[in-house]
């Protein structure tokens, strides 16, 4: 189990959760905390590490969901809630951008980004909208797209996860989509779990139908869009996607379930090997079955795959990114996480960094 270092109410704080801690089902009550946004109080800043500091590098973003850095260094920004994806320019020292431009607006729902085909020379910007994998014709150095969106393919949508992440893997041969979960327990697919047992060997495993195909899963495709399979499944929201930079492997951050409890059902951050399954809806970190699905799909249990790290329940991690960074150790990797709502208690929303993915 790797080492989980937590930067939130205690800068440095250390923290690790092992699949043995984890409470009962309904060891406490389930409630909605929803957040409240406040101005920010003066010139306060999240604290740090000794060493790192926090600056305003830009404001004024409407609903910025991700970011993704262009090889020339351009920072591209997907503003979900105004369906539109910004680029920010800046010279490496600066403190604010010299130059900030909508690169494409009309869309829906953007969130993840990725430039195609991979290393410093990108002929494409792909865009996952709720909907669709959409593409732009790109140059380094654009700062508004040339040409109108080509729709690379279709994705499934609606119900209660919008975002679609995508990285290519380094070969550029696969395109890798994330699609959550359109309810929280898939509820609606209880009718279908008989035929599920007698589906079994058809579908991937772990594989959910009804209204929830092709949800919870990491999706393949190849860049111009056409279907070779489904990568992983159980995995509820796969908020942040990454690719590691030296081996490849492919890596997610993934928001678990609610309704369970204060700590249950942990969220986590984890490799993610093809044809891996991580027990959404019937199971989580391993043989532990849902109680909302007790007796269903006793043919999986088993078979699941245990997340690498476990993160306090309802953490909500989204965008992260590996680091080689001179200031962390060669082989650590950073994440940001924000608070959810289904929390009796405040999450502290840190930002913290996880060691030993070497």
């Amino acid at each position: 189990m790797s080492r989980l270092s937590a930067t939130g109410a205690q800068t440095g704080l250390s923290r690790i959760i092992k699949p043995d801690d984890l409470p009962k089902p309904g060891a406490t009550a389930s409630v909605a905390n929803f957040p409240r946004v406040i101005q920010r109080p003066g010139e306060s800043v999240p604290q740090t590490p000794e060493g790192f500091k926090v600056e305003l590098f830009a404001q004024g973003l409407s609903g910025p969901r991700e970011i993704r850095v262009a090889p020339n260094g351009d920072i591209f920004i997907a503003e979900t809630r105004e369906g539109r994806v910004r680029v920010l320019r800046a010279a490496d020292g600066e403190s604010s951008p010299s130059a900030n431009e909508v690169f494409a607006s009309g869309l829906n729902q953007p969130f993840g980004i990725a430039f195609f085909p991979n290393g410093n020379n990108p002929q494409w910007l792909y865009i996952a909208n709720t909907d669709a994998v959409v593409r732009f014709r790109y140059a380094s150095g654009d700062l508004r797209a040339s040409g109108k969106a080509e729709v690379v393919t279709g994705l499934p949508s609606g119900g209660a996860h919008s975002t679609r992440n995508l990285v290519f893997t380094p070969d550029n041969k696969r395109m890798l989509v994330s699609v959550g979960s359109r309810s929280n327990d898939a509820e609606g697919i209880r009718s279908l779990i008989g035929n599920l047992q007698s589906w079994f060997g058809k579908y991937t495993l772990g594989a959910s139908l009804g209204v929830e195909t092709d949800r919870a899963a990491i999706l393949a495709f190849d860049p111009e869009g056409h279907r070779i399979g489904t990568f992983a499944t159980g995995i509820r929201n796969c908020a942040g996607l990454a690719v590691h930079p030296v081996n490849g492997e492919v890596y997610c951050s993934v928001n678990e379930r609610d309704g369970l409890g204060d700590n249950l059902v942990p969220d986590y951050i984890t490799r993610v090997r093809e044809g891996s399954f991580f027990g959404w809806p019937w199971f989580y970190v391993g043989d532990n079955q849902d109680p909302r699905h007790l007796g269903e799909r006793s043919d999986l249990k088993g078979r699941i795959t245990i997340p690498d790290v476990l993160l306090q329940a309802h953490s909500a991690p989204l965008g992260w990114c590996f680091t080689k960074a001179r200031y962390f150790h060669p082989n650590i990797t950073a994440t940001a996480l924000s608070p959810n709502m289904d929390h009796g208690i405040d999450p502290s929303p840190p930002a913290i960094r996880l060691s030993g993915f070497d």
